[in-house]
């Protein structure tokens, strides 16, 4: 049986298919149209999952949408009939897009994708819930899903148990953490729904003096979890924006202009808000906990990509074991959408999925037919010594990048398509920010260890591969990789093992041949603004762009400085800003 899972209109459009009950393929269409978070409906990522197959359309089962098109209408149109006036310019702005296109998901799948069968339609957060636990390596597990909103729910928990998701309860729209968390994210003048990370990456920088004032005004939380938010300070539930001037008031600042400078107050409020959503996250754990009675969590929705809360969750060990969906967001719900499906017509019992090797690969012979096509300078030689030569390159101060196998199937660069650079420099994050990546200097960077090292740099004990955890940095090591302890001596870690990336774990070998420190500094292969780099044109013009030093394309190794300045010009593009 072939099945494939889509997402798509809401947020980072995507695809994947099940074939016989394995995942084989999952892209997002940002990847091939270079939009970031592209909606649309995912056309390449549909075609490339089928190639990746080895089928057709014509050979597909069925299509299952990771939502409910017309509960979610149900809801978008209740809430702008219940505030009319202060909904007026929403809905006009709405109401078009959704009578032409959105609402008839299974006519455009049969017109645009070409889809003649059935096509299936599951819930927003069961598509969520069904992607954690399949994807987890756990036979039973309590379930929590957290995130902006679905269709009407924003939060959900139950149990997986081998074939078989349950949920048992929900929280529901307009009451949201998530949506909550992206208030702060446009207050502070990041972009909502791309740029929450931002938020969390300065929280570290400040203290949380306005959590009880959030608290007292903004949002009551109870002890399971479940919060009620006061609307009258919010805007989201009848505008196009997230936050007026009640906000503001209460905050006794204006919103912040996009890329404008950031003051004491910004890193504050990033903090306090921080601080807030962990305190909601662990009660919801501790009531699922309590509920289920489960030993293991499986976490998804776009919440469960805040690592730090995910570290605390870990610390806190409400359970004994966590896993986080590597795609926890909207992406995500295709992979889930297409495994529920599977199980539930099959009766099969559940079996473990790759999240490693489902992206789009390019071969060695496809990277050397673009350098011959340009004329690209570059040395051959096998992929062990090109690796080997990188990490010198590495250890000698240079900036790299690595192209090469599968790309990663989520936002996290994990070896695939990473810029790898020298933890040990404490130079290195703002060289990397200011002149690779062109964006803001208090973004930290993560670390790649080798997975038998973890516990000498962290306080890690177990494996982390997905980058979706933060931990603490021992302190003998904070001098020894500062490149990568951030403020408050956390980082976003990712364990590499040599059977689920081997090239990026003999880069790792070899460069603690020449340091003595197994970790590197690894950020994903792309501009800010940009998504990360999928064909071998993507990443020379990355690579011309950006102040990388070394490019490592499979096993051609690709020098900067030896390649014209009229050929890299040929490849320049304009810096996009998120």
């Amino acid at each position: 049986m072939k099945i494939l899972g889509i997402s798509c209109f809401y947020h980072d459009a995507a695809a994947a298919i099940v074939v016989d009950g394995t995942l084989k393929a999952a892209a997002s269409e940002e990847r091939f149209t270079r939009i970031k978070h592209d909606p649309e409906l995912p056309k390449n990522a549909v075609r490339f999952c089928l190639q990746k197959a080895g089928t057709t359309i014509e050979d597909v089962d069925y299509v299952v949408f990771y939502d409910k098109p017309f509960t979610k209408f149900d809801r978008i149109l209740t809430g702008y009939m219940a505030m009319p006036v202060k909904s007026f310019k929403a809905f006009f702005q709405a109401m078009p897009v959704w009578l032409r296109r959105k609402l008839w998901i299974d006519h455009l799948i049969h017109k645009e994708l070409g889809f003649e069968g059935e096509v299936l339609f599951l819930p927003h957060h069961l598509s969520h819930a069904a992607g954690t636990f399949f994807s987890s390596p756990f036979p039973g597990a309590a379930i929590l899903t957290v995130d902006g909103v679905g269709e009407w729910a924003n939060a959900s928990y139950g149990f997986g148990d081998n074939n078989r998701v349950q949920l048992l309860a929900e929280m529901r729209y307009p009451h949201s953490v998530g949506l909550l968390y992206s208030a702060f994210t446009y207050y502070l003048g990041f972009q909502v729904n791309s740029a929450e990370y931002k938020v969390m990456g300065l929280a570290p920088y400040g203290e949380p003096v306005y959590a009880d004032l959030i608290e007292e005004k903004l949002v009551r939380i109870h002890d399971d979890g479940s919060i009620h938010l006061n609307l009258d300070y919010f805007t989201f539930h009848h505008g196009l924006t997230m936050t007026g001037k009640r906000f503001e008031k209460l905050f006794s600042r204006p919103r912040r202009a996009p890329e404008t400078k950031l003051e004491r107050f910004h890193e504050n409020v990033a903090a306090s808000i921080q601080a807030v959503t962990e305190k909601i996250l662990l009660k919801m754990a501790r009531h699922v906990r309590e509920v289920t009675g489960e030993r293991r969590l499986c976490l998804s929705g776009g919440v469960a990509l805040n690592c730090k809360a995910n570290g605390l969750l870990l610390k806190e060990k409400i359970f004994d074991e966590v896993h986080v969906q590597p795609a926890s967001g909207d992406a995500g719900g295709a992979t889930g959408a297409a495994l529920y499906a599977h199980y539930f017509l099959s009766g099969e019992d559940k079996r473990d999925q790759p999240f490693f090797g489902i992206g789009p690969q390019y071969s060695a012979e496809d990277v050397k037919q673009f350098l011959d096509e340009y004329g690209i300078p570059h040395t051959a030689d096998s992929l062990p010594v090109q690796l080997a030569r990188l990490a010198e390159k590495i250890a000698g101060g240079h900036i790299t990048a690595v192209f090469q196998g599968a790309m990663e199937f989520g936002p996290r660069a994990l070896g695939f398509r990473t810029i790898a650079a020298d933890p040990r420099d404490i130079r290195m994050k703002e060289k990397i920010n200011r002149a690779v990546k062109y964006r803001e200097p208090f973004r930290p960077f993560a670390p790649a260890v080798m997975a038998e090292h973890v516990s000498e740099y962290f306080d890690c004990e177990n494996s982390s591969p997905y980058m979706l955890f933060n931990f603490t940095v021992a302190e003998d090591k904070r001098s020894v990789i500062p490149a990568v302890t951030h403020v408050d001596n956390s980082s976003r870690i990712q364990t590499v093992s040599r059977e689920e990336n081997p090239y990026f774990y003999h880069l790792l070998q070899q460069f603690e041949r020449i340091t003595g420190v197994p970790v590197l500094l690894n950020t994903s292969f792309n501009l800010r603004g940009h998504p990360i780099v999928n064909r071998p044109e993507e990443a020379f013009a990355t690579f011309c762009s950006g102040g990388i030093d070394f490019l490592l394309m499979e096993h051609y190794l690709l020098d900067k400085s030896k390649i014209p300045k009229e050929l890299q010009e040929q490849f320049l593009f304009e810096k996009a800003l998120d």
